[in-house]
């Protein structure tokens, strides 16, 4: 079982940046696959960007594809989100995931498919 703790969020205005972090219980290759998820007040959640923890490949939704980077940190067990050019339609609160079971491309951002679950971070853009 993994346990997952965000950090990083906050507020910034339009064309800013944030990195955002989630720390895992145990080695983030424990658990084949990560994702960050988000949810906006009144939306379902939606994934954002997921990353194939023993080969890195890595999974972006269009909306976020060129802005936002996903990436891991073995030594320290650690998921980042590096988000750039920050949108008011990025504010919303985000998530870590993290699940063993095998994926596909179709699946790899769903959110089914994620078992173990942060208690997220608040990200604010303003225009």
């Amino acid at each position: 079982q993994v346990q997952l703790v965000e950090s990083g969020g906050g507020s910034v205005q339009a064309g800013g940046s944030l990195r955002l972090s989630c720390a895992a219980s145990s080695s983030t290759k424990s658990a084949n696959y990560m994702a960050w998820f988000r949810q906006a007040p009144g939306q379902e959640r939606e994934g954002v960007a997921a990353l194939d923890t023993q080969y890195g490949t890595t999974f972006y939704v269009d909306l976020v594809n060129g802005r936002f980077t996903i990436s891991q940190d073995n030594a320290k067990n650690t998921l980042y989100l590096q988000m750039n050019n920050l949108k008011p339609e990025d504010t919303a609160m985000y998530y870590c995931a993290a699940d063993s079971r095998p994926k596909s491309h179709f699946t790899f951002l769903r959110e089914y498919e994620y078992d173990y679950w942060g208690q997220g971070t608040q990200v604010t853009v303003s225009s």
